[in-house]
């Protein structure tokens, strides 16, 4: 992680539509003024962890870097919301760069939905059935069948996120690994899933897809009913998160284990 190289004077302001975002954007805008996105140094998002991942999307064919300030609950993803001294912040802030999952999901019907997922890209099941998975890692298959109520593939940065209720592992950011984890298995009922190099493709497919319909999801983006999910890390796109020094992704991934 890097600070920034130069004071960061041009500056985006974007907020969720509550009532905190929205009062801490009037006052931020007084104070530093605004650009809009595509011509600022760097991005202010303001809000939970839900509207950074938002932003992150929306934002990520722009070359500016995202500095997350919280006014939602958690803000496992941002830093602590202050008015005062935000172009000192911005100066002394560490860059963490994660590449998100690229998820190909088949409908029933044979289309395909394409989504990018910074967190994770889950399958769950959408009836009253267990779903029945088969997982393939790169081309081999690892896993004849999976009774459970889903799973899930979660990139470091979304490993405390859905992945760690589902009881999965908290990954450290620069452990090149994604997790694989099952959501209420009943069989094999000893696995709770697994670790996989970062480089892995992934694909899961549904068994008895009428019987049993799973949907899925990429970072809570649905995709509807699927017969079969592709996932892999697309290193051609690197979100770059700034963060206050000594209150990075990796301190939060350590503190996280200890609470």
């Amino acid at each position: 992680m890097a600070p920034l190289r130069k004071p960061a004077r041009k500056i985006a302001f974007l907020a969720s539509e509550t009532a905190r975002a929205e009062g801490a954007l009037d006052l931020l805008t007084a104070r530093y003024g605004e650009v809009a996105p595509e011509a600022a140094e760097v991005i202010v998002a303001l809000g939970g962890d839900g509207f950074m991942l938002q932003t992150l999307h929306s934002t990520q064919g722009l070359p500016a870097p995202v500095y997350g300030m919280n006014c939602g609950t958690i803000g496992f993803l941002m830093n602590e919301y202050r008015e005062e001294g935000l172009i000192e912040r911005l100066e002394a802030a560490e860059e963490e760069i994660i590449n998100p999952l690229r998820m190909q999901a088949t409908r029933p019907d044979g289309s395909v939905v394409e989504a990018l997922a910074i967190n994770e890209v889950s399958l769950l099941r959408a009836g009253p059935q267990a779903a029945k998975l088969r997982i393939f890692v790169d081309g081999r298959l690892r896993l004849e069948e999976l009774v459970c109520d889903g799973a899930l593939v979660a990139t470091p940065a979304g490993s405390t996120a859905y992945n760690y209720s589902a009881h999965g592992p908290i990954l450290p950011i620069g452990s090149d690994v994604l997790a694989l984890t099952a959501v209420a298995p009943f069989r094999p009922r000893r696995w709770r899933g697994a670790l996989l190099p970062k480089a892995a493709r992934v694909r899961i497919d549904v068994q008895e897809a009428d019987k049993r319909p799973v949907m899925a999801e990429g970072d809570s983006r649905g995709a509807g009913i699927v017969t079969s999910v592709e996932i892999a890390s697309e290193p051609a796109i690197a979100h770059r998160i700034l963060f206050d020094p000594g209150h990075g992704l990796e301190e939060r991934l350590i503190r996280e284990q200890f609470v």
